[in-house]
């Protein structure tokens, strides 16, 4: 009898058009195309970023809480605040992009350095209202780079200029930035944990910080990442003046727009890698073990997806294995190569067509599900090869 065939699916979800599960589900589809008695393994992972609070609620019994907070351009949104089910101290997760994520900001407003993280401050006192021991703050997909000032300031902080009057929100106006008072800070925070889940190869200032490499990516023009840049260095004197903590090259200090490093700094929070943070809540060491194939995705595989993204964090846990991984993306980037020293053995895009991007984005689903069935039966031609090792030794005649 032929032992069925075992996958873990473990993709994340495609920016501003797919969830993690509906991913999960669009490449299972195509799976069951090619494989229909495939065992699978569906495993929708969340990095921090959008629906990281609804996954892990689910994964742990626990459950949301809508609470109204300030949005990243200003206007109230309504955010989940997750209360995790399980054993140990009442945990409540914060996720940024729910309260200041780029979603949220309207596509003509969108300038990071006047966007703010106010919303993420106020669901932390949330979390704090409801006697929460441990916070666990999820970064991905902000559409802010104040340097988590907005947050402090909804907690209690007060950041001034030269004649003593508060700044105002966002990244620029901390280029006016004197002093950092901490003082007031809402006293329950000195009792809870404050655990920041973030990429730790996000950093706040330099060339590779925080403005420089995800400024454009927000709507910023070369000229506002240089201003941005040159806050993000003022902040950060702000922050070690403070807390007596250098933060500017300090991993994951860069996490949702300097968020990391604002909440550091400021709240003395611990900065952690997301997977670590994350991934344990999901059990994928054991899952991706059993597994004769591992299939991700995400929006785009470039030379980012090495550092810190889905793809490649699930590709390094299968390597450990000898899992073979394949990785389907809406985008292949600059430098998608350099995935296969992080364990992605074959990438590909979804688009067997050319087309719009508006057209992407409403089909990505259908595109998905094609994608996965094209790939799969490569692969399934492949294991029916003969092994070169098997092969006669060539004579030198011509065929």
């Amino acid at each position: 009898m032929t032992t069925p065939l075992r996958l873990v699916i473990a993709p994340s979800g495609f920016k501003e058009s797919l969830s993690a599960d509906a991913v999960a589900g669009a490449i299972a589809a195509g799976v069951r195309r090619v494989a229909p008695t495939a065992l699978l393994d569906t495993v929708p992972l969340v990095d921090g970023g959008e629906g990281s609070a609804r996954a892990l609620a689910e994964n742990t019994g626990g459950r949301l809480i809508p609470v109204t907070v300030t949005g990243p351009a200003g206007e109230p949104v309504i955010a989940p605040l997750a209360l995790l089910g399980g054993p140990g101290p009442r945990t409540a997760v914060v996720e940024m992009a729910a309260a200041a994520g780029l979603r949220l900001v309207p596509a003509d407003r969108r300038d990071p350095g006047r966007t703010t993280t106010y919303g993420v401050g106020e669901l932390i006192r949330s979390a704090l209202d409801l006697g929460c021991a441990r916070i666990l703050v999820g970064c991905g997909d902000s559409g802010t780079c104040d340097g988590g000032a907005g947050a402090l300031s909804a907690l209690g902080a007060k950041i001034t200029d030269a004649d003593g009057r508060e700044v105002g929100p966002g990244g620029y106006a901390l280029n006016d930035a004197v002093s950092l008072d901490t003082s007031g800070l809402d006293p329950r925070l000195r009792d809870t944990e404050l655990v920041v889940a973030c990429n730790p190869c996000n950093v706040l200032t330099g060339e590779r910080g925080v403005a420089a490499v995800f400024g454009p990516q927000k709507g910023a023009t070369p000229a506002q990442v240089a201003v941005l840049s040159a806050a993000m260095e003022r902040w950060a004197e702000l922050l070690d003046r403070s807390g007596g903590q250098d933060l500017r090259l300090v991993p994951g200090g860069g996490a949702s727009g300097g968020l990391g490093a604002g909440l550091a700094g400021g709240l003395g929070a611990r900065l952690r890698s997301r997977f670590d943070v994350l991934l344990d809540q999901f059990d994928l060491n054991a899952r991706i073990s059993a597994a004769d194939l591992v299939i991700t995705a995400e929006g785009t595989i470039d030379a980012q997806t090495v550092r810190g993204k889905v793809p490649g964090e699930v590709a390094r846990l299968a390597k450990r294995h000898h899992v073979p991984v394949i990785a389907l993306a809406g985008t292949i980037g600059a430098g998608a190569e350099v995935t296969r020293s992080a364990g992605i053995d074959a990438f590909s895009g979804i688009l067997a067509t050319p087309g719009t991007l508006a057209e992407a984005i409403g089909n990505a689903e259908t595109l998905l599900t094609d994608a996965t069935e094209r790939a799969l039966r490569l692969i399934m031609v492949g294991t029916h090869l003969p092994d070169q090792a098997r092969r006669p030794a060539a004579t030198g005649l011509p065929a």
